[in-house]
């Protein structure tokens, strides 16, 4: 019985042994992959988490060609200061994309084009330009099974007050929350019979960081509460501000929207802290790094449709490409406002 015992523990060891260098392996086989791309497309470009995600490809990937579409509605050019790509002026769920690239072939491509105003309630604008603009990005992408990365949305989880997991049936709340998991569901119909496509959505929680001022009533919460609160005046949310959202950093969502090119197969994946912070917490935080000390101005919420509480479950996105957040949400927030006041 003990030699029986021996034996298998050394055939555990070899087993061990042989997956660590197994995994060592395609890993490397992974990142020579993904450094191998040389031809991106990004669609909304220009707004801003596309523009964050576009100078970042260029600078890890500095001979890489990357081509922008934007139709600038909710983008701004000053977002792009040092882009050294071409930039092509266009709503995408226009486009004639095989008219625009004849014969182009891309490595990658990353669509974020979209309405990003959750609170526009024109239902035939928003389904139609965030879902049909997706369409003929897939149309065009099938014809190579160009791997696409796609921006969906944590909006598709409704008004769920618990961990927000990928498996949960969608329960859009609003339009734009129907439209996103409408893109989730063409996701699926485009792969249901080329296995090997990958297609992965990430659905992304409450994004804050550089480059969103161009949004205004429709940047972040952070971003709104910290121009308040610089001008010395008190920082007005919803009563009573104990409503908590996921805030993920920017720098955290440029890095796992380039990881999910690498993904196995065709998912979604959340994208956030994978904490819940409340609003009270969030205008602590900014006090502290200001060195302020003003108290919150409550006022009623006029939405039917607010989430009061988002918390992603992270699990899959770390198990499968290997990420984990690096920024909480208060070490976003403080390295968030020494970044604003440096650029003044």
């Amino acid at each position: 019985m003990a030699g029986r015992r021996e034996r298998l523990q050394r055939m555990g060891m070899r087993f061990g042994l042989a997956f660590d260098i197994w995994f060592g392996i395609i890993s490397l086989f992974a990142f020579r992959r993904l450094d191998a791309v040389k031809n991106i497309l990004v669609t909304g470009g220009a707004g801003f988490i596309g523009s964050n995600l576009v100078l970042s490809l260029q600078k890890k990937f500095p001979h890489s060609r990357i081509s922008v579409i934007d139709d600038f509605r909710s983008g701004h050019f000053s977002n792009l200061s040092g882009y050294r790509g071409d930039i092509i002026a266009a709503d995408v769920s226009r486009l004639d994309f095989g008219r625009q690239f004849p014969g182009a072939t891309f490595d990658a491509v990353f669509h974020l084009a979209s309405i990003t105003d959750t609170t526009v309630r024109d239902q035939r604008l928003q389904v139609h330009d965030n879902v049909e603009g997706f369409r003929r990005v897939l149309d065009f992408a099938a014809i190579h099974q160009t791997p696409v990365v796609y921006a969906s949305s944590a909006a598709v989880y409704g008004m769920e007050r618990t961990i927000m997991e990928e498996e949960m049936t969608p329960n859009p709340a609003n339009v734009y929350a129907f439209s996103k998991a409408q893109m989730d569901n063409l996701a699926q119909i485009y792969t249901a019979d080329r296995m090997a496509w990958r297609i992965v959505g990430l659905r992304y929680f409450n994004v804050y960081g550089p480059q969103e001022s161009h949004k205004k009533t429709c940047a972040s919460m952070i971003y709104q509460l910290y121009c308040q609160m610089k001008e010395g005046k008190r920082p007005r949310v919803f009563a009573d501000g104990r409503q908590k959202r996921d805030f993920v950093f920017i720098d955290d969502v440029v890095e796992l929207t380039i990881r999910a090119v690498e993904a196995s197969k065709s998912r979604v994946y959340n994208c956030g802290s994978g904490v819940a912070f409340s609003f009270n917490e969030g205008i602590q935080t900014i006090n502290r790094a200001l060195d302020t000390d003003l108290a919150p101005e409550y006022f009623e919420n006029p939405y039917d449709f607010y989430q009061s509480h988002t918390q992603a479950n992270m699990e899959r996105a770390k198990k499968e490409l290997g990420f984990a957040p690096m920024y909480p949400p208060e070490k976003g927030i403080v390295e968030y406002v020494k970044r604003l006041r440096a650029n003044g």
